[in-house]
Formats: C-alpha cells, sequence, structure tokens
C-alpha cells in the first residue's frame, strides 16, 4: 500500500525559548559581576547581596519554565516580573545617591529584560507593552526625575520588546499557515490516491458492466444502465474533489485502470524487486516486451506504481486503438534514472481530446500515469501523432527511487 503522507510541524518559538534561557542565565552573571566591582561603593551592600542570591536561586530554579510556552504560564510570567521590579526598587536602598544619580545600573541591571521578553515571546506585543511599561515606571520612581539616560533606556526595552513581541506573533501565524498547507497537500495526495485507486477498479467494472448489460440487453440491459449512472455520478465525485491538474492539449490519450500491480502484495519481499519480472505479464501476441538483459531493481512500492502505470497505458490501447492494435514496452536502466516506454501503432490521440476527458472526469492519465509518476518524483510524457500511434514514457529519478524505498521501509 503507498504509505500515507505525514504532516511535520515545524516550531518557530522553540529557538526564541532557549535563546532566552540562556540571556536570563548570562545576564545574572552580568548582574553579579557589575556588584562585585562596586561593591564597596554600595551603601548597603548586604541588601544587595541578598537580592542577588535570591536572583540566581530564581533564575536557576525557573530555566524550566521557559523551556516553552506551556510551562511559562502567567503565575510565573508575574512573579518573575516583580522579582524585576523588586531589584529595580531596592537599588536605592542598597546604593548610593550619587551613583543612582550618575547613571548607575540597577541591581537586576539588564536581566529585567529578560522578563519582559518572557512576556513577548508568550503572549505578542500586547503583553509586551504591558511588562515594559511596568518597567519604566518602577525605573522612574528609581531615578526620582526622567533623567536623558534614563529615558533612553526606557524607550529601548518598550520599542524592542515591543518589536519582538510583534515578529513573534506573524511568526506563529505564518506557523499555522505553514501546517495548514501542508495539511491540505497531504490530504489531497492521499484524495489522488484513492481517487487512483477506485479509477483502477471500481470505476473499471461499472463500465464493464455498462458494456456487457447493454449488449445482452433484457434485465441486464437495465443493470447496465444503472451501473453508467453510478459510473458517472463516481467520476463526478472523484473529480471535483481534486485539485485541478494541468490540461495539455497534445498530452496524451484518456487511460482507464486496470488491475495490476499486485505481483508483490504487502506481504511480499521487503528488498528491492526486479521491474521486469512486473511487466513480463504484460507481454503476449500484441505486446512485445524488450528488457535490459540484467535486473532493473526498484524498491517494492515503487515498481509497482511503475507496473500499474504501464498497465494503464496498455488498457488504453485496448480501448482506444482496439483489441487488434499491437504495442511494444520498452524497458531502460539508464545511470540516473528509470525509463519505461509504451508504445502503439493505434490512430493516435486527437488534438485537445485529453483535456476535454480530463473535464469529463476521465483522470485515467492525470490520476493512473501522471499522478502515479509524480508521486514518486518522475514524470509522464505522452506524444501522440493522428494516423501514427501514441508514446508514453514514464520516467523516475533514482534519487527519488531510493529515497521512495527507504520511506516505503519506515
Amino acid at each position: 500500500m503507498p504509505e500515507r503522507e505525514r504532516v511535520v510541524r515545524m516550531s518557530v518559538e522553540l529557538p526564541l525559548w532557549r535563546a532566552l534561557a540562556g540571556y536570563r542565565v548570562l545576564t545574572a552573571l552580568y548582574a553579579i559581576g557589575l556588584c562585585a566591582t562596586a561593591y564597596d561603593r554600595f551603601v548597603r551592600p548586604w541588601i544587595a547581596v541578598g537580592y542577588y542570591a535570591v536572583l540566581v536561586v530564581w533564575t536557576l530554579a525557573t530555566l524550566p519554565r521557559v523551556a516553552n510556552a506551556a510551562s511559562c504560564t502567567r503565575r510565573f510570567l508575574a512573579a518573575d516580573l516583580a522579582v524585576a521590579l523588586t531589584g529595580i526598587l531596592l537599588t536605592p536602598l542598597a546604593d548610593s545617591h550619587e551613583r543612582i544619580a550618575g547613571g548607575g545600573p540597577t541591581l537586576p541591571s539588564i536581566w529585567t529584560a529578560g522578563a519582559v521578553l518572557a512576556f513577548a515571546i508568550k503572549g505578542g506585543w500586547r503583553w509586551a507593552a504591558v511588562a515594559s511599561t511596568a518597567v519604566a515606571a518602577a525605573n522612574l520612581a528609581e531615578r526620582g526625575h526622567p533623567a536623558r539616560d534614563t529615558v533612553h533606556n526606557v524607550i529601548l526595552v518598550w520599542v524592542a520588546s515591543i518589536a519582538i513581541g510583534y515578529v513573534v506573533e506573524v511568526a506563529r501565524a505564518s506557523e499555522r499557515t505553514l501546517a495548514r498547507a501542508l495539511e491540505i497537500e497531504a490530504a489531497t495526495r492521499e484524495r489522488e490516491r484513492l481517487a487512483r485507486d477506485i479509477h483502477d477498479g471500481v470505476l473499471q467494472v461499472l463500465a464493464m458492466v455498462k458494456r456487457r448489460g447493454t449488449a445482452l440487453g433484457g434485465e441486464a440491459a437495465e443493470l447496465g444502465r444503472l451501473a453508467g449512472e453510478q459510473e458517472v455520478a463516481l467520476r463526478t465525485l472523484v473529480s471535483g474533489g481534486l485539485v485541478p491538474v494541468s490540461r495539455d492539449a497534445a498530452a496524451g490519450a484518456v487511460v482507464p485502470p486496470v488491475e495490476v500491480g499486485d505481483h508483490d502484495g504487502p506481504d511480499g519481499p521487503a528488498g528491492p524487486v526486479d521491474l521486469r519480472c512486473l511487466l513480463a505479464p504484460y507481454a503476449g501476441a500484441r505486446v512485445a516486451l524488450a528488457e535490459p538483459g540484467a535486473p532493473v531493481s526498484l524498491p517494492p512500492a515503487v515498481a509497482r506504481e511503475v507496473a500499474a502505470a504501464v498497465g494503464a497505458a496498455l488498457d488504453n490501447v485496448r480501448r482506444h486503438a482496439g483489441e487488434e492494435a499491437r504495442a511494444w514496452i520498452l524497458v531502460e536502466d539508464e545511470p540516473g534514472e528509470v525509463v519505461v516506454t509504451v508504445r502503439d501503432d493505434g490512430p493516435g490521440i486527437p488534438a485537445g481530446r485529453l483535456a476535454q476527458a480530463e473535464g469529463e472526469g476521465r483522470l485515467g492519465v492525470a490520476l493512473s500515469i501522471r499522478g502515479r509518476l509524480r508521486d514518486l518524483g518522475g514524470g509522464a510524457d505522452v506524444v501522440s501523432v493522428p494516423g501514427q500511434g501514441t508514446e508514453v514514457e514514464l520516467k523516475v529519478p533514482k534519487g527519488a527511487v531510493r529515497a521512495r524505498g527507504k520511506k516505503a521501509d519506515q
């Protein structure tokens, strides 16, 4: 079974929380260093020593609190800001008036900015504005008057914290948008895979019941009519739920599905399989298979998808070129890619027919061939000249094959 897409949610906040934790520790050490260098100039040094003891214990004990947004609660933010404000307001008691008037640092110094940044990362610019305003008021109260350097520092912290809070909000919105886009992409690819399975099984059976019922007549004709109605309804449902595929007027033919790709089931070998073994059953009186002399090893999931695409191309030959048409399968194991070409001698495809069929919900080429190869990291080219047949070339890069194989093994 093809693997389901997994959406990996990224976090833009984790590096910010880690940086904040490091900032708090470094700035606590910096504040202690400032105190040590000016210890003899403090009026009441024991107040500073007591505060720094509390600051160090608080900083180290609360490191888990600033590890992520969930652990950084509102109560913690309020207590953390209270520690910073207390240190600012204790500065006039511990330090001399001359040092304060001369622009000396507060007891917590730049550690205070860490408390404000926690508000910014947790709640955005509005929370940052509230916290920085409280810090500004405390700084003005500590200085006693709006000195130039105090106002400068207050404005710097206020603007920086609000800017960081705004950036965090934008980053969160971008993260949510990206996660939603990845979810939509994964869901779309899964719908395409399911649509291919429906296209390769249910729709084919309904089409066959419709044809056989019409041919037999009587009650079988009524059964065929009902099957035809269900086929149309199911095609509409499948085509309406998909992301529109590029419509190239000369891209190829409508490709009904074929029941292939079960040669190596889910319980089959986990190692590489030979693509030639999966394509060999297609060879017959009117289908020639040309293959390399050496094995064409592919991961089982990749080989099944390539074989299913080849089967869809051959079924297209039978339906649109007739039972008597001849087809050739050429397998090439190139150094950088595996190339499988399916060519027929039918009447070709009229210009614009593929786009018209796709609009009608007949998504054989879009899903059973191109969709499969696109999921493998490759591509499918369809070249058709009216009166000269059709050629379908399937390419799977070796790098994409290895990556797909590793994912399938996980």
